[in-house]
């Protein structure tokens, strides 16, 4: 994975979801702190300034970050009810170990594992944490035809794919490809029980979803949403509730076409390394930050 670099998630207490993933998926803490205001500033989320933050990273050592900021619960959210980054996918050496790690642990399983009709090297299964955030956990067998998917290293290893929710699948997919140099691949109409089942839908209904990659690397997925989907409520000023941004390393900040929430800036830390990283907002008012590869 070359170039997804962290997904951020809001949580009223960092250092309690940091513990949660430590004890269940084995994940170490790379980096704690306040968010500098200057940070805020360039997500637009100024209230998000001087709250506490938590990175953490894989047992396996990969440099592919969660990032835990602080950020009260919102009235009316609802995991997957709304447009926006929906899911974070982790990749597992055996999803069925995981599945009976998880049994009485915080994390609910709301989909258990599962073969996917067409992809017989895929083998995931789906959890909701305790602040309502949705994971994917994923065992993978063999590559696909368009791109090379990862080896998971210990039980539980890195992000490898962040699920964008749209309103719009084929405006989402051309902005990230504008924005983020990346190629959408072939949209694919599959039953997602998941979304049938946050929106009282019938259980085989058909929704489509995309991905997009980078050479061989795949690391988004986009799903179109249901017209019953709604802007995300928020509190003013902060971060989103749920995962509230993606970042990757892109290669050339210069030739973004942007437009920048704030120019980029050198930025610290381990999730940056001392390197530029500015931030966009696409369709549906997500945010993608972006750090110079």
């Amino acid at each position: 994975m070359r170039l997804l670099r962290a997904a951020t998630l809001v949580t009223p207490d960092p250092e309690a979801a940091a513990a949660r993933y430590g004890t269940w998926f084995d994940y170490t803490i790379a980096e704690r702190g306040v968010v500098d205001p200057a940070l805020a500033a360039a997500w637009q989320a100024p209230a998000s300034a001087g709250r506490r933050f938590v990175v953490c990273q894989p047992a396996s050592g990969a440099e592919i970050f969660l990032r835990f900021v602080e950020g009260p619960l919102v009235a009316g959210y609802r995991p997957l009810r709304s447009f926006g980054w929906a899911a974070i996918e982790l990749c597992v050496q055996d999803v069925l170990a995981v599945a009976a790690r998880l049994q009485n642990s915080p994390f609910e399983i709301i989909g258990p594992p599962r073969r996917i009709d067409g992809l017989p090297t895929i083998f995931p299964m789906q959890v909701k944490g305790a602040d309502g955030e949705i994971v994917y956990l994923t065992q993978i067998d063999g590559d696909l035809p368009e791109y090379t998917l990862p080896r998971a290293r210990t039980l539980i290893d890195h992000l490898f794919i962040l699920v964008l929710g749209c309103s719009d699948l084929a405006s989402s997919g051309a902005w990230l490809e504008r924005v983020g140099g990346l190629r959408q691949g072939r949209s694919l109409d599959l039953v997602y029980t998941m979304i049938s089942q946050a929106y009282d839908l019938p259980e085989d209904q058909l929704h489509t979803i995309a991905t997009l990659t980078h050479e061989r690397d795949v690391f988004l997925e986009i799903d179109q949403y249901p017209a019953q989907a709604t802007a995300r409520p928020s509190e003013p000023g902060a971060l989103v509730p749920g995962i509230a941004l993606g970042s990757l390393c892109s290669p050339d900040l210069d030739a973004v076409a942007g437009p920048w929430l704030a120019p980029p800036a050198v930025r610290d830390g381990v999730v940056y390394g001392g390197r530029r990283a500015g931030v966009v907002r696409g369709p549906d008012g997500v945010l993608l930050e972006l750090i110079e590869a």
